[in-house]
């Protein structure tokens, strides 16, 4: 009574009420920048249970939004982490922590076990197989994006309303829309459409207000500006699904989304002779590798400075977080030129590293 008191002295809500959230199960897809505020709502509202699916580890670049972890988690698991930040601001009620990559073959089986799923995601591949599941399992989805500074909220698939792919039928092309690791967002963003989601899912569970199904709230942090786009169902993109869904957990990322192209993680150069370094980042961004024997050509300008590129040289290219650099690759295989590589970590660790190579270089002259 006392925990929830706030709650419970709602009329809207009640006892009834609260023990209707103590009852729900939600499954939050993804414990990073709108995932750590919807977690937070949800479990201090007392959502009775609650399950994070998150493969990813926490960077100290994860600190200046994703207000779950701290510098003392680092390293973390961030499915782990959040459970542990959780259970002390709520120890009344279930969490469970998958620290895996939610899949087509395991999609199904995680769904089944909740009613209610958010997407608090920040790719494409993820956000269509999170949708389809959400068709086939029959449950309703709070939906949450966020783009510098700017933001969406939705509610799919609820009582058989409109799905993701209604709103967006077919997955953009692959490196046409950055995320915020290449473009940025501004910190607080991904705290107000988080709550925003946190919102819908207790709305849902408590049968309160309107709930944004058929709706895409658009939200600019700069003029505070609000805006309605209306959603149509097409029934025959939710009929695609269903029909499919034999071999929905036999379906792979689709290729438009996902190309297999060649990596190679810095410290397995540390052993490597004659390298040609590029930095594919543009001209602005921050911060640079100053000092160091580094061709830097923005991804924008690749394709007027091919004649930079040492046909003799292993190429090892790099941006912020590894998703340019593999675009770059693309395009030097396009113009035929060989033995180019994308760093799997980005830049986060290339200033050590690179000393640490040249440094050996030298020591061997």
């Amino acid at each position: 009574m006392s925990r929830y008191n706030r709650h419970i002295i709602l009329s809207e809500i009640g006892q009834t009420g609260q023990d209707k959230i103590s009852s729900a199960k939600v499954l939050v897809i993804g414990a990073g920048g709108l995932g750590s505020p919807v977690l937070q709502y949800l479990t201090a509202a007392g959502v009775g249970s609650i399950g994070i699916v998150d493969f990813d580890v926490v960077d100290i670049s994860n600190l200046q939004r994703q207000v779950l972890y701290g510098t003392s988690t680092l390293g973390m698991n961030k499915a782990e982490a959040a459970k542990h930040r959780l259970e002390d601001l709520n120890d009344e009620i279930s969490i469970v922590a998958y620290p895996e990559k939610l899949t087509h073959k395991n999609a199904i089986d995680l769904f089944n076990q909740y009613d209610i799923i958010v997407d608090g995601t920040d790719n494409f591949e993820t956000r269509y197989l999170v949708n389809d599941a959400c068709i086939i399992t029959n449950k309703p989805l709070v939906f949450g994006a966020i783009y510098k500074f700017e933001g969406q909220v939705s509610v799919f698939n609820y009582k058989n309303g409109p799905s993701y792919r209604c709103l967006f039928p077919n997955p953009p092309e692959k490196g046409s829309v950055p995320n915020c690791s290449e473009i940025g967002v501004l910190g607080v963003l991904p705290g107000i459409i988080g709550t925003m989601q946190a919102n819908e899912v207790l709305k849902i569970i408590l049968e309160l207000g309107n709930i944004l199904s058929g709706k895409l709230i658009c939200y600019n942090a700069l003029t505070l500006q609000n805006s309605t786009i209306r959603i149509n169902q097409l029934e025959e993109n939710i009929q695609s699904i269903l029909k499919d869904k034999v071999n929905f957990q036999n379906k792979q990322i689709d290729v438009k989304c996902e190309i297999d192209i060649a990596t190679v993680s810095f410290e397995a150069l540390l052993s490597e002779k004659n390298i040609q370094f590029i930095d594919v980042r543009e001209a602005h961004e921050q911060p640079k590798v100053e000092d160091l024997l580094v061709t830097n050509i923005p991804l924008s300008e690749l394709e007027h400075n091919l004649d930079k590129f040492d046909s003799g040289k292993k190429k090892v290219i790099f941006c912020q977080s590894g998703i340019r650099s593999k675009r770059a690759v693309e395009i030097l295989q396009e113009f035929n030129i060989q033995n180019c590589f994308s760093v799997k970590e980005g830049a986060s660790e290339i200033k050590t590293i690179l000393k640490t190579y040249y440094k050996l270089s030298s020591n061997e002259k």
